[in-house]
């Protein structure tokens, strides 16, 4: 069973994929099955890690450097708990979605990435109505694909085995975004995957310098025989700045807000809520768990800065834009640079457990509160009959449920209590201000009134008088999936202490079996501060870690 819990999540999609591609009209039936089974399949791997401690799985019986090795922590079992939360409340959108689209003979709900786009595709039509349909059915497979292979990314335990899941995922985002089927869709489709190619190599070309270097691909084996020599320090620089190109950190973010803006909405839900973690969880476990160095500290708060400077230049830039899909891509930017963050405030031993944690819960709470943004703002769109902003005016009287869903993931995004954005944002505030990084500090606080800024001009039009005609009825379903997600990413904050506690299993920071009592009564104490006092009495309760 243990073998099962740990395998299932990565061959269950990717078989179904296969299915889905020629089930013809049950390919959607395939896929919402699927959706709902992953949940429980990611609840019982959790179970598993709490109950054993880290998981090891060697394919085929050949063990390392040979074999393969599927590695499962706390970290990993939250991750795959948060992609099928995530691939569940899309594909449930997706329903209502495709079909209305396909019912419906007007625009769809992408978006062009810039005014210079002319013809048919400017104007967000697509070809024909085959067109519409193919897109639709595209989907499902795609999205199975893409399930499979973030799962297997998270699960790896072999550097190359990471490059392959690396590569499956893309071509899986880069199908996603070209369903939109217009002109600007293709152009960004192929842009993502130049670029993408490009990042592959440079990763590729790292993963050669360190097996000519240590003959395995294991990378707990290397953690092991790693050793800070030029050849090594080569690698690194390779490795780190292939994937970041995947995770569009600033200034390598110029191919995120064309991709995300011209996708279909489930597809933009997806790309920003999950896509973007793969590359940054990859980062993570090499740099803290396969390359620990003291000289890469300052490598680290160069991370660290671009970082910072990504949420200050994405808000900005989110704030400007006129359309929808854009100002939520443009967040995007903004809030990956809070993730990069820990590589600056990791570096210092006394904090890098809080930084840690509140970068690991940062992805799983940005991860429904920005899918639930992108799934409100294509409900928006499509019944408005536009992409713009000005286009949503008074939706808040026509669509009350799905406006209130933007504003529930804009609690999230802007970090305010009780969500999970404001317990993550908290333990990184605490990490900067602890390490007397107060920079990184400001940068935060200035992110949080900056997300404000942008989120509040959706709502500031969504309420506004107005006297044109109603706007088009929406499904239901389209209505309250992304009210759902968005009530996940707040309700997070309610529950933090027990993914936290969860975190710790494998983790390189978590604190000593003596300092766990300590560490668990300052969690409850941040409990307390957000209006969480149920909660607090849990630290208590949380004996030896294992």
């Amino acid at each position: 069973m243990p073998d099962l819990v740990i395998v299932a999540p990565i061959l269950v999609p990717l078989v179904a994929g296969v299915v889905a591609y020629v089930a013809g009209r049950l390919r959607r039936g395939v896929a919402i099955a699927v959706a709902v089974l992953q949940l429980p399949l990611a609840c019982g791997l959790a179970w598993e890690v709490l109950r054993r401690g880290p998981l090891h799985y060697e394919v085929g019986g050949w063990s390392a450097p040979l074999g393969i090795q599927l590695y499962a922590d706390g970290l990993t079992a939250l991750m795959i708990c948060m992609a099928s939360i995530v691939e569940l409340a899309v594909g449930v959108y997706a329903l209502g979605y495709f079909e209305w689209t396909e019912r419906e003979s007007q625009p769809s709900d992408h978006t062009p990435p810039g005014p210079s786009a002319t013809g048919p595709a400017a104007t967000g039509t697509t070809t024909s109505e085959s067109a519409k349909r193919s897109r639709g059915g595209s989907f499902w497979p795609l999205s199975l694909l893409l399930a499979g292979s973030l799962n297997g990314l998270f699960l790896s335990g072999d550097i190359f085995n990471l490059y392959i899941s690396l590569e499956l995922l893309t071509l899986a985002a880069v199908g996603l975004i070209g369903l939109a089927a217009s002109l600007d869709a293709l152009a960004a489709a192929l842009r993502y995957l130049l670029i993408a190619v490009v990042g592959s190599l440079f990763y590729l070309l790292g993963v050669s310098f360190l097996y000519s270097l240590y003959g395995t691909l294991d990378w707990q084996q290397l953690a092991m025989r790693f050793e800070f020599d030029f050849v090594s320090r080569c690698a690194i620089v390779l490795l780190v700045l292939g994937l970041l190109v995947k995770a569009a950190l600033f200034p390598l973010h110029f191919w995120l807000p064309a991709a995300h803006g011209s996708a279909p909405s489930p597809a933009s839900a997806l790309l920003s809520g999950l896509v973007l973690k793969a590359a940054f969880f990859v980062i993570l476990r090499l740099w803290f768990e396969v390359f620990p160095h003291p000289r890469l500290a300052l490598a680290g708060q160069l991370l660290g800065g671009l970082g910072a400077a990504a949420i200050l230049w994405g808000s900005l830039q989110a704030i400007r834009q006129r359309r929808l899909k854009l100002l939520v891509a443009y967040s995007s930017v903004a809030q990956i640079g809070y993730l990069f963050l820990v590589f600056a405030l990791a570096s210092d031993p006394a904090v890098a457990w809080n930084a840690w944690s509140g970068t690991a819960y940062f992805m799983l709470s940005h991860a429904c509160a920005k899918s639930a943004a992108f799934l409100a703002v294509g409900s928006l769109q499509l019944a408005a009959r536009g992409g713009e902003i000005e286009d949503v005016t008074g939706a808040a009287a026509d669509h009350p449920v799905t406006v209130y869903a933007f504003a529930l993931a804009g609690v999230g995004l802007m970090g305010l209590p009780p969500s999970g954005g404001f317990v993550a944002k908290w333990l990184l505030l605490r990490a900067a201000l602890e390490s007397h990084q107060v920079g990184l500090a400001i940068v935060m606080l200035a992110g949080g009134v900056l997300a404000v800024g942008y989120v509040f001009r959706v709502l500031g039009r969504a309420f506004a008088a107005t006297d044109g005609a109603p706007q088009r009825p929406i499904p239901r379903l389209m209505q309250w999936t992304p009210l759902v997600l968005a009530l996940v990413s707040v309700g997070l904050g309610l529950v933090a202490l027990q993914p936290l506690e969860l975190l710790r299993i494998g983790a390189p920071f978590a604190p000593s079996s003596s300092a766990q009592s300590a560490g668990l009564s300052e969690q409850a104490g941040l409990g307390e501060q957000a209006g969480l006092g149920e909660q607090a009495g849990l630290g208590e309760q949380a004996g030896a870690n294992p």
